[in-house]
């Protein structure tokens, strides 16, 4: 009885979402939308990655990524989000969706494009308001890192590693999946300064960062604290790039054993199973109602 009636702003009320569209109707306007699956993808992930088991707020459910202050988050590619967006939106006003069910499908269409492998979508989010966004305290929210996008906003004293962890562990992700999300978002070239991309083909979902990662003819020299030059030990050119997030795959003795697994020449498949496994539970870790 003593639940308060109204709902609350500090609660971060959503209104219910509409189940009553043809989910197959969307994917075809989101087909031929002209947006690259990088696009849809990163905007899905930017979306609902925000999730966090600590306090069991953020996530794609309420679309705010629209709203202040998440429009606006470095780490979200402000210029590309709002692009995306306002075809999204397009979307929604002609077929009743709501942005955040259209967001997720867009990444789940990305993911199937690149896979080739259909992935599973479950409607019925909503859209909250800006009226009923409390800004000051969504701020919170903002990721200083995201090692994932391999993003770091600055530098600071706790290494890209750690807060990698940090956020995986506030994603409820086990280290599988993490690895897999990591690895399958840089083989289609998901990395904030294209830092590494240890792939030929960004078309194609596959487990190419985790072979190159873990192939010892590459050399990896220091160029500052968190990038490093990858050079080929037979010719000395230089290769590729990458972090301290990407290298931890393969000097960290745990994260290793489980790379190793995914790189097998016969483990392709598996990996993408196992990406898009990992992609629907971040996709729904804020749906309460089912």
């Amino acid at each position: 009885p003593e639940v308060p009636k109204e709902d609350l702003i500090w609660q971060d009320p959503i209104p219910l979402g509409n189940k009553s569209y043809k989910v197959t109707e969307i994917k075809d306007l989101l087909k031929n939308s002209n947006l690259t699956k990088l696009e849809m993808i990163e905007t899905a992930w930017a979306s609902a990655s925000t999730f966090r088991t600590s306090d069991l707020r953020g996530g794609a459910n309420g679309s705010r990524i629209r709203l202040d202050p998440q429009l606006n988050w470095k780490v979200n590619k402000p210029d590309q989000l709002k692009k995306v967006l306002k075809k999204y939106e397009n979307i929604s006003s002609e077929t009743g969706a709501s942005l955040a069910d259209i967001i997720v499908l867009g990444g789940c269409i990305g993911v199937e494009k690149a896979s080739g492998k259909s992935v599973p979508f479950l409607p019925g989010r909503g859209d909250a308001s800006q009226e009923n966004t409390d800004i000051e305290s969504f701020s919170v929210l903002e990721p200083l890192a995201d090692g994932f996008r391999n993003f770091q906003k600055e530098d600071y004293d706790v290494s890209p590693e750690e807060m990698l962890l940090d956020r995986a562990q506030l994603l409820d992700l086990t280290a599988s999946e993490m690895t897999v999300l990591i690895a399958g978002m840089r083989s289609l070239g998901i990395s904030h300064d294209g830092h590494g991309v240890l792939t030929e083909n960004i078309e194609i979902l596959s487990n190419d960062f985790l072979v190159n990662i873990l192939d010892m003819k590459y050399e990896w020299k220091t160029v500052s604290d968190n990038l490093f030059d990858g050079y080929n030990r037979s010719t000395g050119k230089k290769v590729y790039t990458a972090t301290r997030v990407d290298l931890v795959f393969g000097s960290n003795s745990q994260l290793r054993a489980v790379s190793e697994v995914y790189a097998c020449e016969d483990s392709n498949d598996t990996f993408i199973n196992d990406f898009i496994s990992a992609w629907i539970k971040v996709m729904n870790s804020d749906r309460f109602d089912i």
